[in-house]
């Protein structure tokens, strides 16, 4: 984490930064609102402010948000002045902390403002399959596109996939590709000079530059405009980026996660995202399947989360009782994580008795989980199944899945190449034809078993 403090150095501010510190925090400082603008549009990039509550800190804000530089805001002061401190607080800081500090309160307050406790829960074992490749592939310089439902853990992924690599210790920085109207992302994404543009006041970096000898996430990357996808080609192509209104182009040297809940396939056929690009973000793929496919997940997710909103609520740990546990297990989550991590929260605030009990599990709309079925829940396991199954066979071509269904009729019958044809609906020549192709291309062909008819 990167905590950026804003006033002048006194004894008390300068524990609070070892303090800091010691909590993990990368700290940097300067001594002015002006001075701390400055830092953040020259690219120092800052996760949360510690600032003097002596300072203009609705100034500091505002002038942040015209700039669309949104870091949250900590105010601090040495001699506790209740008004002060209330005045900080609405103007726009997250939390006030007194000093001299303590330990624990620096150490919680980064760690709720921040945000940053999002570990990877891990049981199922599909979901295994995706952390194996994912560490496999993280010390690479390879870019990678992680796919994936809204909600199902995609930027998490992508921030596991930085700590895993040699790039560990330099700057994560994200951009949600969404949530950026389309004539100022150009602008967050590679920076500008002063008045390049209306309300351009000073030289701002972008993001490519902020991330440089780090890790960038273009989060959705799907939604991006089709100009400013050729654009980011050639950034990832050249490795240097131009700012808008700028006169020579800037190195840069990132590495490239981006994210999408659409299919970038389909989306190249329909000729709103560029092919080139593509693949050039596609180099290797993590698919994060949802939460209703990796059932596994979803009473260690669940417990996690009862384990965070207690802490932050200050209420007492609670288990989940056996029936609460089915019902997490047996819904389908079309929310995935997201919807999980919120009906942990209100199950938190809900619960009376010694354990949570599925009365204290809601959905959005305030109605409880409904019972877990057996009948049902197998049903829904197998049309789950059947949705994965298929879902392996995108990408294939028909020569590989005729192969593929070849081969496993031919294992099923034992090697008898009469009865897999039989069952194929071909004859036995063609069989012999098309099992030599795969002999001589090097493919094992199941052989007769003892008793098993080779003709």
């Amino acid at each position: 984490m990167r905590l950026l403090v804003v006033g002048k150095l006194n004894g008390q501010l300068s524990t609070a930064v070892k303090m800091a510190m010691t909590a993990g925090a990368k700290v940097s400082h300067v001594e002015t609102i002006e001075a701390a603008t400055h830092a953040l549009r020259a690219g120092q990039g800052a996760d949360l402010l510690l600032v003097d509550y002596d300072l203009d800190i609705e100034g500091l804000i505002a002038t942040n948000e015209a700039e669309r530089i949104r870091v949250p805001v900590v105010a601090c002061g040495v001699d506790n002045d209740a008004r002060k401190a209330a005045g900080a607080i609405r103007a726009g800081a997250k939390e006030f902390i007194p000093l001299p500090p303590d330990a624990e309160m620096i150490a919680a307050v980064l760690s709720a403002v921040s945000d940053d406790d999002k570990p990877m829960v891990v049981r199922d074992p599909g979901m295994q399959q995706v952390i194996g490749l994912a560490d496999q592939v993280a010390p690479s310089e390879a870019s990678i596109l992680i796919t994936g439902e809204s909600g199902s853990g995609k930027e998490v992924i992508a921030r596991y996939v930085h700590q895993k690599s040699r790039r560990a210790t330099r700057p994560f920085i994200s951009v949600n590709c969404a949530a950026i109207p389309e004539n100022l992302l150009e602008s967050e994404l590679f920076g500008h000079e002063k008045g390049a543009f209306t309300g351009a006041v000073a030289r701002r970096i972008g993001k490519f530059e902020e991330a440089n000898g780090g890790t960038l996430l273009l989060d959705e990357i799907s939604e991006m405009d089709a100009r400013l996808q050729a654009k980011l080609l050639r950034a990832i192509q050249e490795r240097e980026i131009d700012r808008v209104g700028g006169s020579r182009p800037v190195k840069v040297d990132i590495r490239i996660l981006a994210t999408s809940n659409r299919d970038l396939a389909q989306a190249v056929k329909d000729g709103t995202f560029r092919e080139d690009l593509f693949y050039r973000l596609n180099v290797v793929n993590l698919r994060l399947p949802p939460l209703r496919e990796r059932p596994g997940d979803v009473v260690a997710l669940a417990e996690f989360f009862i384990r965070k909103y207690a802490k932050a609520n200050g209420m007492p740990e609670r288990q989940l009782s056996a029936e609460a546990k089915r019902r997490l297990a047996a819904h389908r989550w079309p929310g995935n994580v997201r919807e999980l991590e919120n009906a942990m929260h209100r199950a938190v605030l809900l619960a009376t008795g010694a354990e949570i009990e599925e009365g204290a599990i809601r959905l959005p709309d305030g109605q409880p989980l409904a019972a877990a079925d057996p009948a049902a829940r197998a049903a829904q396991a197998a049309v789950d199944t059947a949705e994965a199954v298929t879902r392996s066979f995108v990408g294939q071509t028909v020569a590989d899945m005729e192969q593929r269904l070849i081969l496993d009729t031919l294992s099923h019958c034992l090697g008898n190449r009469t009865h897999a044809a039989n069952i194929l609906g071909i004859s036995i020549r063609t069989l012999r034809n098309k099992l030599k192709e795969y002999s001589e291309a090097g493919v094992a062909v199941p052989a007769p078993q003892m008793g098993a008819s080779a003709a």
